[in-house]
């Protein structure tokens, strides 16, 4: 949407399926705005009592003609979900019932269909969520791990919100202690004073934004631990990925050379997720496309997390590793080809028959936990965090440069800079330009 909803007694009453589409058992349609008690009215025989399920037979407003019998829910403003009159119809969920229903809401004056994640917009604008918490809101939705789901609920809860609120509360607190001094500006001892309290408190402020920015955990978390399965040709990584993906992700040939792309695969490794990667085998070639293919995979090892160095476990010739920036664990592939594990082997494995696989899953599984944070880590998810805790960090080290230089007026104005950076986190201040774009990525009926 490009523009703003008006205010809630203009506004449009909106309507939608926020159940996903297809035959089901049950369907939802919400209706919100001032519209929806009369959608009530004209369909379900009137408004229930707030906030209880009513047992309603369902009737088209302007044909009479029943279309379902359902639960009619009715929600009053400002006590519901976006802010204003809200009302729900707990449907059939068959293709047919949805249809005429929807149909059937729409056909009221005042009701148009809502547009994507206008409802959490609604709910934005209302005061309901912050901005920050809608986003903990829309990776909860998008969440397919546990630990995904156990983040965004923090998120969605405010967790992040009161941590930037605490950093944004002690910055106004430091510019309350230098606008003291323009106010005291006669007297001897209370500016410096208050200025080295505040100096005091901005210098730990920084840190603290500093070692925010340094932790991406969060961020990771949403995105995936990196895995890499590298390793010279037939050396096994094919089968690894369609081992651990239990499908036919990438194709097995005895062929050297026959994957010449990255191949991904997306995973849940005891609840936290991953994306393994197989990579073409690491020779020197002559051929350009498998050139291409060697390339690639040694920037997806220097980017991983974890790197899968595989070797065959009758290999005994010594071999550099490939360059990393995270860990590197040694693999022996191939293991029922020989007697025992080598020595070199961080661990040993066969696809062939499954030996050492279970142990090599736990094993990714704590790495991922290790690697993002485990379970109750609170931090950035997105780049739009870290570009205004940067900014304000950036305002706040020009105002440490200049502490002794700068007029009460100017330094407070710095400090005023940074807090309206931290502020535009959870929505405070200058979020127009984040709306479109975010509620975007929600799904119509949310």
């Amino acid at each position: 949407m490009s523009q703003e909803p008006r205010t809630l007694a203009t506004r449009d009453t909106i309507a939608a399926v926020s159940t996903a589409p297809g035959r089901a058992a049950i369907a939802v349609l919400r209706i919100s705005g001032p519209a929806a008690g009369a959608v009530l009215d004209r369909i379900a025989d009137g408004r229930p009592q707030p906030r209880v399920a009513a047992l309603r037979a369902l009737r088209h407003p302007k044909t009479g003609e029943l279309l379902d019998r359902g639960l009619a829910l009715w929600f009053p403003g400002p006590a519901s979900a976006t802010g204003e009159d809200a009302a729900e119809l707990h449907l059939h969920g068959g293709r047919a019932v949805v249809a005429a229903v929807l149909d059937a809401v729409l056909a009221v004056d005042g009701v148009r269909a809502a547009e994507p994640g206008e409802f959490t917009r609604r709910a934005f604008l209302a005061g309901k969520l912050d901005l920050a918490e809608t986003e903990g809101l829309a990776d909860l939705i998008d969440a397919e791990t546990q630990a995904q789901r156990r983040q965004a609920i923090r998120q969605s809860e405010g967790a992040l919100s009161a941590i930037v609120d605490g950093w944004r509360d002690r910055l106004i607190a430091a510019m309350a202690l230098v606008e003291a001094g323009i106010d005291f500006a006669d007297e001897d001892d209370v500016p410096a004073a208050a200025r080295a309290q505040a100096r005091e408190e901005i210098i730990l402020l920084v840190r603290d934004l500093d070692a925010a920015l340094a932790d991406t955990r969060a961020d990771r978390l949403r995105e995936g631990f990196r895995i890499a399965i590298v390793g010279a040709p037939n050396a096994g990584k094919s089968s690894l990925l369609n081992a651990l993906a239990r499908r036919e992700a990438a194709i097995v040939s005895d062929i050297p050379g026959t994957t010449r792309d990255v191949v991904e695969v997306h995973l849940d490794l005891e609840g936290y997720p991953a994306i393994i990667a197989d990579t073409a085998g690491l020779r020197a070639t002559d051929d350009v496309v498998e050139r291409e293919g060697v390339r690639r995979a040694t920037a997806r090892a220097a980017d991983a997390d974890l790197v899968l160095w595989l070797r065959e476990a009758t290999y005994e010739k010594e071999a550099t590793a490939p360059s990393t920036g995270g860990a590197l664990w040694t693999i022996a592939s191939k293991a029922d080809l020989a007697p025992a594990a080598p020595a070199w082997a961080d661990r040993a494995i066969s696809t062939r028959t499954g030996v050492g696989l279970d142990d090599l899953i736990a094993g990714l599984g704590q790495a991922a936990r290790d690697g993002l944070g485990g379970d109750e880590h609170v931090g950035l998810t997105r780049a739009r965090h870290r570009d205004a805790i940067r900014a304000a960090a950036v305002d706040l080290r020009s105002a440490l440069d200049r502490w002794q230089q700068l007029p009460d007026e100017l330094l407070a104005e710095r400090l005023r800079g940074a807090a309206t950076e931290l502020g535009r986190i959870a929505g405070r201040v200058g979020v127009e330009d984040v709306l479109d774009r975010l509620f975007a990525s929600f799904c119509i009926g949310k």
